[in-house]
């Protein structure tokens, strides 16, 4: 069951069901062994202080291997390494809200008291995170994500698809490993992206992926301004000295989190934070493009759940508490710096930087390259959805095109393309949505015969006929020809009469001009039906 889709499950933490890598972690001991020391005197059975295992949340381990965050299962097993073991230990949102059924005032703004007013909250840099590593099965499935802004010039906004599974690089971690980058319906510019929303096709991109034992796990955006075309640099935007995330991003960041939470069982309501990570395509100190993680705090989700941040104009790097007013109250939003003596103080936030917000998640990719989908290196892949640019575009030709790659026993491997199956899904001409598990549990399971058998279906061996018209339609060009003259000739000869010979698509009713030999706007062939 997708962890994400239990928010109508009662909250009380018993019924949700965890992400499988939490039950994992949660069932390891969690202790880094250490080996046996020269300061070591005793036999091989016994421990000393220089050998014994640490604890996974152990400072001193920590600094020595640059882990700048603790994994949140860490942080878990600190808040329960007490006397008590963790009995009391609650992990409770954080709310902005003030809390509804107070008897003792009228309702706000007439009047508001301490027991149900919110506590002011003090800005901290969050000392766990819930991905300690974002990894991308192979550097081909940016490459693709990129050819639009390389095409275009235009920012481009993707979500990504995956799972997490356990970080073997820090104690109790959790890696989440993309293997697709899917792209929703958006407008775009050189320096703006705007998504359409509510997102056309959500429910069933995401059940589909949830067959092939997938999960929106991201999202990722694109900054990238050409510095040297020829040389293929661009420029350096984002820096401690300007922003990693601007306020506006952190706002997005914080709704996709609050969208798609962390189940948790030591959460009153059942979730506590969010997996949901953000990747930054923009370039680097050298000018070369490269990949930046993040996520935002638990307090950044609180204060953007309850409607308490907005945007700056001017500047990117702050962000905008609300004040209170009739309509809503906001609680104090404070954040500490420190002055030239050393001696911090707590300052109240009506802007604030953005860098109290973010937590930083390093991004990569293994060495060796694995493909869960696009297997066949030496084909050309099917276009990605919602590009309405030359050579991108998703139609029955381009599908025609894409298979006629591979042979009958390759069927499997051309299926094995995370967009075809999308398309093929959700295509309108001929819906195979309802046909098509057997396809995605062929595809889990790398079942060639299976696969092969799904070819048998009703549904596929329909597309298979539209396919073999097309193909029939565009193999005798001078016959094509010749009769497209021969139809100008009558178009134009007709037109003194004020008639116009065209012919209706037998599957979309599209009234096209005789000379086409397919439907303008479906794609389909003229005489398919």
């Amino acid at each position: 069951m997708n962890q994400y889709k239990n928010k109508s499950t009662p909250e009380n933490g018993k019924n949700l069901i965890e992400d499988i890598v939490d039950i994992q972690l949660r069932a390891d001991k969690g202790r880094i062994e250490r080996g046996k020391t020269k300061s070591c005197q005793h036999g091989e059975m016994a421990k000393c202080v220089h050998c014994t295992p640490l604890e996974p949340y152990d400072e001193g381990y920590m600094k020595e291997h640059n882990i700048k965050h603790m994994s949140f299962h860490s942080y878990l097993r600190k808040m329960t390494a007490g006397v008590d073991r963790g009995k009391f230990a609650a992990l409770d949102d954080i709310s902005c809200k003030i809390k509804e059924g107070c008897k003792e005032h009228s309702p706000w703004p007439a009047g508001i008291c301490t027991k149900c007013q919110p506590n002011a909250i003090t800005l901290a840099q969050q000392v766990y995170r819930h991905v300690d590593n974002i990894v991308f099965e192979n550097a081909n499935i940016v490459e693709r994500y990129l050819d639009y802004w390389r095409s275009t010039g235009h920012q481009r906004i993707g979500f990504l698809y995956g799972y997490h599974e356990v970080a073997k690089n820090v104690p109790l971690g959790i890696k989440t490993t993309v293997v697709a980058i899917y792209e929703p319906p958006q407008e775009t510019g050189r320096d703006f992206v705007k998504l359409t929303w509510p997102e056309p096709n959500q429910s069933e991109i995401d059940s589909i992926s949830e067959k092939l034992n997938l999960h929106r796990v991201g999202w990722i955006f694109t900054d990238l301004i050409p510095e040297d075309t020829n040389k293929g640099t661009v420029k350096h935007l984002r820096s401690a000295d300007t922003y990693f995330l601007s306020a506006q991003e952190c706002i997005h960041a914080g709704h996709f989190q609050n969208i798609y939470p962390n189940i948790c069982r030591l959460s009153t309501s059942g979730y506590f934070g969010s997996k949901f990570v953000t990747v930054c395509v923009t370039g680097d100190k050298d000018n070369q493009i490269h990949m930046e993680g993040y996520q935002v705090s638990n307090q950044c989700m609180a204060l953007v759940r309850d409607n308490c941040l907005l945007p700056t104009r001017d500047a990117p790097e702050l962000a905008f508490v609300r004040e209170t007013t009739k309509q809503q109250y906001v609680p104090g939003v404070l954040y500490a710096e420190k002055d030239s003596f050393g001696n911090e103080i707590k300052k109240l936030a009506r802007t604030l930087p953005v860098e109290y917000l973010l937590v930083d998640v390093p991004v990569s990719a293994p060495v060796e390259p694995k493909y869960t989908f696009n297997p066949a290196l030496d084909k050309k892949p099917f276009p990605i959805e919602n590009r309405s640019i030359q050579g991108h575009i998703q139609d029955f030709s381009s599908l025609c095109r894409y298979l006629s790659q591979f042979n009958q026993k390759q069927f499997l491997q051309s299926v094995q393309d995370f967009h075809f199956i999308l398309y093929i899904s959700t295509m309108d001409m001929l819906p195979l949505r309802n046909s098509i598990d057997p396809l995605l549990e062929a595809i889990n399971k790398k079942d060639d015969q299976a696969a092969l058998e799904w070819t048998n279906t009703e549904e596929w061996q329909t597309l298979e006929q539209l396919i073999a018209a097309q193909d029939s339609a565009s193999s005798v060009p001078s016959q094509s020809s010749s009769s497209n003259n021969v139809s100008r000739a009558a178009t134009s000869s007709s037109s003194t009469n004020d008639v116009t010979i065209i012919w209706s698509c037998s599957f979309c009713t599209f009234e096209n001009p005789t000379e086409s030999i397919s439907c303008e706007m479906c794609g389909l062939p003229r005489h398919s039906g």
